[in-house]
């Protein structure tokens, strides 16, 4: 994405020819099963110092998985209050150095404070969604009610939610070892998702690529392979989606903002069953009985 920027020519000829960043690595070593041991080799996914840049400030450095990063970037930085929109970023680039990657916006005038705002200056650990925030308000900032109506989701879609996101996980395939976070249409369809090391990057990379495609979050669900933190439901309720089904289960604070937010929050979502913690009205119980 190249927006009206001078520097944009010069940040893209710097990233000419730069070595790529792999996403997994094969490493040796040894298996102890009950009939004995033996040498294997395993493919080991990689993280990757990832810079979020603004205006020339660094915001954020996650440790990240080194594939989307455009959508990674719009995600973070439409969740995390810097943008409100696309129409907020003037230039974006993303520059790879030997050592990471750096996500470059540059912001238009009236955005530009957000960055003074939501200050973070601290190297972020792939299981920590708030590492940097340098105040309790700001980790815990209001959220908007979403309205109520719209999406209803058919029993039998909600129960195989997460078996069907697990046909859009090639990386964790490969190595075991990643999230995903996916985007599923009231038919049950998975039609995006996105893999990470860090279960709120994939949500990030998820919500990038929804904004950057005018995919409308409100007409669909949220479907996560992981459990359902307070910064998860934040992520959600900001990008718009009214339903958010998990494979695992929520905290008790979750809960409490997705209640306070309108979210329709499932969660132990696996095998064929899942558990409703908050506003069930989107779900189309009724047929779950019948069947």
């Amino acid at each position: 994405m190249r927006r009206r920027h001078n520097r944009a020519a010069s940040c893209q000829r710097r990233n000419s020819g730069m070595r790529a960043h792999r996403l997994t690595q094969s490493v040796p070593g040894v298996t102890v099963r009950h009939e004995g041991m033996h040498d294997i080799r395993r493919s080991l996914p990689e993280e990757t110092p990832t810079a979020l840049v603004f205006d020339g400030t660094t915001a954020a450095v996650m440790m990240a998985s080194p594939s989307d990063i455009e959508d990674f970037a719009m995600g973070f930085a439409l969740t995390e209050g810097f943008i409100r929109g696309l129409e907020d970023v003037m230039d974006f680039e993303v520059v790879s150095h030997a050592h990471g990657i750096e996500a470059r916006f540059w912001l238009a005038p009236e955005r530009a404070e957000a960055v003074h705002r939501r200050r973070r200056n601290v190297l972020g650990p792939v299981g920590c969604g708030l590492c940097g925030i340098d105040s309790l308000e700001q980790a815990l900032r209001p959220l908007p009610v979403l309205p109520e109506g719209g999406l209803r989701v058919s029993c039998s879609t909600a129960r195989q939610a997460t078996d069907a996101l697990r046909a859009h996980q090639p990386l964790h395939d490969q190595t075991r070892a990643v999230h995903a976070a996916g985007f599923m249409n009231s038919g049950g369809v998975i039609g995006l998702a996105r893999e990470d090391v860090g279960r709120h990057n994939a949500l990030d990379k998820l919500i990038g690529a929804m904004l950057r495609g005018g995919i409308n979050p409100a007409t669909g669900a949220i479907v996560l392979t992981s459990r359902v933190s307070v910064e998860m439901v934040q992520k959600t309720v900001i990008a718009g989606c009214p339903v958010l089904l998990a494979v695992s289960a929520p905290t008790a604070h979750a809960l409490r903002l997705a209640e306070g937010a309108r979210l329709t929050l499932a969660a132990f979502a696996r095998g064929g069953s899942f558990d409703i913690y908050a506003h069930p009205e989107r779900i189309q119980t009724g047929a779950c009985h019948a069947a």
